[in-house]
């Protein structure tokens, strides 16, 4: 199985756009890194064993370092999988197989907004944000949760904590809604 190469002016269409039809792993790498060229072939071949079910994209930081800057790779390898355009999970240094594969396996199920439509449908909890939640008006949900922790039990604040944590999840923890409403929970919870 062959990667395949992104760089600063191919990754929107390469990893982006391609996201959003199925998990986009990107390796952040360089030539002179070790632990990079020890963990390349456990991604590859754990990819490769997924059948077309995830693609595998490098991107060399020594070449394309304005996307090591936009995306914060401080260390490497980095390993970010992408899902709808965002950052759905990540990890940095070398891992074993059994990590990889765990990693991949975690991005083929539903997206974290997806089980929790589900879970919650199920459940009969907050009948009020299956709809928004549903339409991907995550500002609303979060609005409306936010705006019930005062009134809440120790139990209610802290379920409400649980369903705001996995919608900033489906946004991806680098997305400005997961910025803002992290904070605003906090200062009401503590």
């Amino acid at each position: 199985m062959t990667a395949l190469d992104a760089t600063e002016v191919t990754f929107g269409d390469t990893v982006l756009a391609r996201s959003h039809e199925l998990p986009v792993v990107v390796d952040f790498w360089a030539g002179w890194c070790e632990p990079c060229k020890a963990l390349a072939p456990v991604l590859e071949q754990a990819v490769e064993a997924r059948g077309g079910q995830i693609e595998l994209v490098k991107v060399d930081v020594d070449a394309n370092p304005g996307l090591a800057q936009a995306y914060g790779i401080r260390g490497i390898p980095a390993v970010k999988a992408f899902r709808d355009g965002q950052v759905a999970s990540e990890f940095v240094g070398a891992q074993s197989p059994q990590s990889v594969e765990t990693f991949l396996d975690s991005l083929l199920g539903p997206s974290a907004g997806e089980r929790l439509l589900e879970e919650l449908a199920a459940s009969g909890e907050f009948p009020e944000i299956l709809g928004p939640l549903a339409e991907g008006d995550h500002e609303r949900v979060l609005e409306w949760l936010l705006g019930r922790v005062d009134d809440a039990d120790a139990t209610g604040r802290d379920r409400i904590r649980e369903v705001m944590v996995a919608v900033f999840e489906e946004l991806g923890h680098d997305h400005p809604l997961s910025a803002s409403y992290r904070r605003r929970l906090a200062s009401t919870l503590y």
